[in-house]
């Protein structure tokens, strides 16, 4: 009897792309079966934060919160150059203007909202709000900036919107390291042999995609919603790369770095625990 184990992950191209086949089952991973459970990737946070899922994709922000439970996996996740958050606002406003009215971020345990935390603490007048809400709510007005994340960074011009100031080339350069974005997680009472299992799995699965492009695409297109497809393609090709089939020691050193800044600034607790099952 095969052991049935939980997998979230968000609507978004590139989760879609990457899990199509081994939901599929074009790809098989012996003695598990997975259950899909999509949602937007804050949602996934707060299911983390309850326990509710075996493997989910999450914030990197959200992981620092979770390490007693759960341990990192080295394939799956979004972490790379030129893909991090933008804060975006109406032409002619500057940065030092969002400290007198209100950015609006997609959820406090996102990836995007620690990155702004670490490069200015004294910006503290936020509204959440789904990632798909904020380019129209500055655009019309409702708050004086925006934090997008996703295919928004394709899109915000579309909203007559301008680019104040990107934190994923200010992290790049600060740190000198790729920007984790998000990353897979699994329950570290699965078992080491599990958990690798589903890494290779996870690898098996994006290798298929990109050998089977059209087929992995069509679901792609069916959660995408009303996505244009340019978009989904270059969210795919923006989102989706060599860290997504292995962090390497340049990720691994890349999220290790963010936590030594969080945990430094207070933003989430130091754990005892290893950030991979097998360290």
């Amino acid at each position: 009897m095969k052991q049935i184990v939980t997998i979230g992950y968000s609507p978004c191209p590139n989760d879609t792309f990457i899990f199509y086949a081994l939901i599929h089952g074009k790809v098989r991973v012996p003695g598990l079966e997975f259950r899909e459970r999509l949602a937007e990737v804050e949602t996934l946070n707060q299911m983390a934060l309850e326990g509710s899922l075996d493997i989910t994709k999450i914030s990197y922000h959200a992981l620092g919160h979770l390490r007693e439970q759960y341990a990192l996996l080295r394939s799956g996740g979004a972490l790379g150059r030129g893909c991090g958050p933008l804060i975006v606002a109406k032409p002619g406003t500057r940065l030092a203007d969002i400290k007198k009215g209100t950015i609006a971020i997609p959820g406090k345990l996102t990836t995007a909202s620690l990155l702004l935390r670490l490069y200015d603490p004294s910006i503290t007048n936020i509204v959440v709000m789904t990632f798909d809400r904020i380019m129209n709510a500055v655009s019309t007005g409702e708050v004086t900036a925006g934090l997008i994340i996703h295919e928004s960074r394709f899109t915000y011009p579309l909203y007559n919107l301008a680019n104040l100031l990107d934190l994923g080339l200010w992290w790049e350069r600060h740190a000198g390291l790729p920007i984790p974005l998000g990353g897979i997680l699994g329950k570290r009472a699965l078992g080491r042999d599990v958990l690798h299992q589903v890494e290779e799995g996870i690898r098996a699965s994006l290798h298929y995609a990109k050998a089977h492009a059209d087929e992995a695409l069509t679901y792609c297109r069916r959660h995408s919603q009303e996505m244009d497809e340019t978009v989904m393609k270059n969210h795919i090709e923006l989102y989706v790369n060599d860290f997504t089939l292995d962090l390497g020691q340049e990720g691994l050193a890349a999220v290790r770095r963010l936590f030594d800044e969080a945990e430094a600034g207070g933003i989430f607790p130091r754990s005892g625990k290893a950030l991979l099952l097998d360290e």
